[in-house]
């Protein structure tokens, strides 16, 4: 029965969302796409398929979250959160604009999914939620286990890791209250790829930038890239294995921002004269490398297939100038 194929894919308008409500579509699953009221969603319904739902709903609005959960026979197949918001610009009310609806939102979607009976939720944290962490040792790796130091955070200015990072701590606590509440949390890092979406979203927006000059080195805040088809069908394997635990970092390799810059120049010579050039190792020197099979094989050992990261810049390239968001 359809009710029983049904996933509810919170922010299915995004930027991540939108592929995974494609892929879902594309094996077989009926869906129900939440937007925040105010965003554009058109985009989804080009998909013309009639198993998929789009409903509006505010992530601070419980009932409106219930509703969506409800919907269609419910979403008993289960539910991948992925809505959090997150702005190009620094927030003029961060507490209003980023942490509030990060932390409320993610707790009225467990509520909504355990009150709908769904198998398991899915969480779209954030490497975020991992760095910056200037409490790693000398050599130490950044892995699951590496939580964002929020107070330094606080201190620089930069609330989108204080929200992501609460958001999920909440994640976890309210698991923890529900003996049996199936959850998982995935972490990607910068996502890249075709945009479904018609609007330019934040992490496609630092290599944008950086094709066009910016001296922006993302000093504590950058871990590596990731092909968004690979997040969303990370989400996938998430929803349908038998068992996961705990949190799932998703990124092909961990380098210095300095490295994917060298490369950003390689693979898009159109741009190669306009790419700053970082001096090599100075842009995040606490880093220790790892490649996509080392950083991410918790998700590999689920199945998951890394694209090259020379493909996800190369399509994401060609995505931004198709847009018009490159010149």
């Amino acid at each position: 029965m359809e009710e029983e194929r049904r996933v509810l894919v919170t922010g299915g308008n995004g930027f991540i969302g939108s592929w995974i409500v494609r892929i879902l579509l594309a094996r077989g699953y009926a869906v129900t796409a939440t937007y925040q009221p105010g965003t554009d969603a058109v985009h989804l319904l080009a998909l013309d398929d009639e198993r998929l739902l789009l409903l509006p709903a505010d992530l601070l609005d419980a009932g409106a979250i219930s509703a969506a959960a409800a919907a269609g026979g419910g979403c008993r197949a289960g539910v991948l959160h992925v809505a959090s918001p997150c702005t190009l610009d620094d927030p003029r009310d961060p507490q209003a604009e980023l942490v509030e609806p990060a932390v409320r939102g993610t707790l009225h979607v467990l509520e909504a999914a355990r009150g709908a009976g769904a198998r398991r939720v899915v969480v779209t944290s954030s490497i975020s939620a991992m760095v910056p962490n200037p409490g790693l040792a000398a050599g130490e790796l950044v892995d699951e286990r590496s939580w964002t130091d929020m107070e330094f955070c606080k201190a620089r200015g930069k609330w989108y890791p204080v929200s992501k990072t609460l958001a999920e701590r909440a994640a976890w606590e309210y698991a923890a209250r529900w003996p049996g509440f199936e959850l998982a949390t995935i972490l990607p890092s910068t996502c890249l790829g075709p945009l479904l979406q018609p609007t330019l979203n934040a992490s496609s927006a630092v290599l944008q930038r950086l094709l066009q000059g910016s001296t922006d080195d993302q000093a504590d805040y950058w871990l590596g890239a990731v092909h968004v088809r690979d997040v969303a069908a990370a989400h996938l394997l998430l929803l349908e294995a038998p068992t996961v635990s705990g949190r799932y970092l998703c990124t092909n390799g961990i380098y210095q921002f300095s490295d994917f810059a060298r490369l950003a120049a390689r693979i898009c010579p159109a741009y190669a004269h306009a790419i700053h050039r970082f001096e090599e190792g100075s842009t995040q020197p606490w880093l220790v490398p790892r490649d996509g099979r080392d950083a991410a094989r918790r998700l590999l050992d689920l199945g998951l297939v890394l694209t090259p990261l020379e493909e996800a810049i190369k399509d994401a390239e060609k995505s931004l100038t198709d847009k018009c968001f490159l010149p």
